[in-house]
């Protein structure tokens, strides 16, 4: 691939970031789009936002554009001349998207709406690359038979491997946020199909890694990896055992590049480190407190509502269709992680 412009949405964002990052240490022209409002839909303050618009600023190769995505105006302009876009802009928590359902369709579907708009209107259109969820899949994963072992629960029978792509997504609870980032994904696929833009869906596990400022409602690796080194009370939801596939963020931008440089017109992928690369928030615990010498100071609560037990991605289609797999595993992931928090306590004083 030799694109000469990307636009990445969201790029103030964790993943948004690195994305931008990548591309500018390539020598691409980069174009960040970020309103900057990812700290007030959390209703939290905006250094992470500003940590990492300040960071992009250093770069060469990067402009920024504080714009907002839910304007079609603003996302067609900065898209024109692009021969990629990469639409990591979006509001990103369950919990926020249950007590501000509307907030969470403006900044997921229209947003989405846009870009594809802006993609479909240039000739050439740019390829687009989308952040979608495995939260598309709803409550349907809560169905899959479970094991349980000493530290963690476990798939069992036909989906031990993890979820494909094919999984049922109908007929079930998804959460106004589920809801908004399959109506995203579904338009992606449709708009590959109908006006031949070349679309990666990725629909992403436990993206984790450096810049991610974690929260108790999102970002759980980077939230129990900060408040162990900051002293910070943890609860626990459940009872600990809840499993992910954690994938770090340098690899998830190594599949984005492994699909945009490959000859597929489209595809969905399930994204994450796979059976491989799996953690329960007790697994994590441990490994923190054997990091810091010490207990860490847990609570536990009742369940909340649409936690999936576990969650692992099958992802078998995205290693034989582009040739990728995850390279840091979760021991060397969770270190690199501690190492950035270490290095940058001022943030989370």
């Amino acid at each position: 691939m030799a694109a000469s412009k990307i636009l990445v949405t969201g790029g103030a964002g964790f993943i948004g970031s690195h994305v931008a990052e990548r591309f500018a240490a390539e020598g691409k022209a980069v174009t960040v789009l970020d309103n900057l409002s990812r700290a007030r839909l959390l209703k939290k303050d905006d250094r992470n936002a500003r940590y990492n618009w300040e960071h992009l600023a250093g770069l060469e190769g990067v402009t920024l554009l504080e714009g907002d995505c839910r304007d079609a105006d603003a996302v067609r302009e900065a898209a024109e001349g692009a021969e990629v876009i990469v639409h990591t802009a979006a509001q990103t928590a369950v919990t926020t998207s249950v007590t501000d359902p509307r907030a969470d369709f403006e900044n997921n579907v229209v947003s989405a709406f846009n870009v594809l708009e802006a993609a479909r209107l240039q000739n050439p259109k740019p390829a687009v690359v989308f952040c979608s969820t495995n939260k598309v899949y709803g409550a349907n994963v809560n169905t899959v038979p479970l094991r349980e072992e000493k530290t963690r629960w476990a798939f069992s029978g036909d989906h031990a491997g993890g979820i494909r792509e094919d999984f049922s997504i109908d007929r079930c609870e998804h959460t106004p946020y589920g809801c908004s980032k399959l109506t995203g994904d579904l338009y992606m696929q449709d708009y590959a199909h109908l006006y031949g833009i070349k679309t990666g869906v990725f629909r992403m596990s436990c993206i984790y890694g450096t810049r991610q400022f974690g929260m108790e409602d999102q970002g759980w690796v980077a939230w129990f990896t900060i408040a162990a080194l900051t002293g910070q009370p943890i609860t626990i939801y459940g009872d600990g055992k809840q499993v992910r596939d954690l994938l770090w963020v340098e690899d998830l931008i190594d599949g984005y590049r492994a699909f945009l440089d490959s000859d597929q017109a489209h595809g969905v992928y399930n994204m994450g480190g796979g059976r491989e690369n799996t953690l329960s928030l007790l697994e994590l615990v441990a490994h923190l407190e054997e990091r810091l010498g010490a207990p860490l100071p847990i609570t536990y609560a009742d369940w909340r509502p649409s936690d999936q037990k576990v969650y692992v991605s099958d992802i078998t289609h995205v290693r034989e269709e582009l040739g990728w797999r995850p390279a840091v595993g979760p021991r060397e992931g969770v270190e690199k992680l501690i190492d950035w928090v270490e290095a940058n306590r001022s943030l989370f004083a």
